[in-house]
């Protein structure tokens, strides 16, 4: 047992990630029987949604459930199931014109004055 309240602590929160890790893990496993038993668009829709949050939480590494899904799709391939295609969404269209920032002439005419009177001191000190 830890003796240092901040290890105390460590050990609480390892304990609740473990468990909601192992929750993840269930629904994960629990849904892929489903499709497996009953391959369908629906259940493998579940699947992935479930592999997509597992992903989210930094759970399982995206090229791991890359893996998985081809499996599935696979699978699914192979029992028939007829997948359904996302429909691109249609994007409004923007507005083309845009505002432009307003030239600032007191700030530019400062700059060239300034510009100026240093030449013209450097002449004079060059005189």
């Amino acid at each position: 047992m830890p003796i240092i309240k901040s290890a105390k602590k460590a050990a609480r929160q390892a304990e609740k990630r473990t468990e909601h890790n192992v929750e993840i893990k269930k629904a994960i496993k629990a849904a892929l029987k489903e499709f497996k038993t009953k391959p369908s668009a629906k259940t493998l829709a579940k699947v992935q949604s479930e592999l997509d949050k597992a992903v989210k939480k930094d759970l399982l590494t995206k090229n791991t459930v890359a893996r998985k899904k081809a499996k599935l799709h696979k699978i699914a391939k192979e029992a028939g199931v007829k997948l359904e295609k996302k429909a691109a969404k249609k994007v409004a269209a923007k507005s083309t014109t845009t505002k432009k920032a307003p030239v600032k002439k007191a700030a530019a005419a400062k700059a060239t004055k300034a510009g100026a009177e240093k030449t013209q001191s450097k002449a004079k000190k060059a005189a």
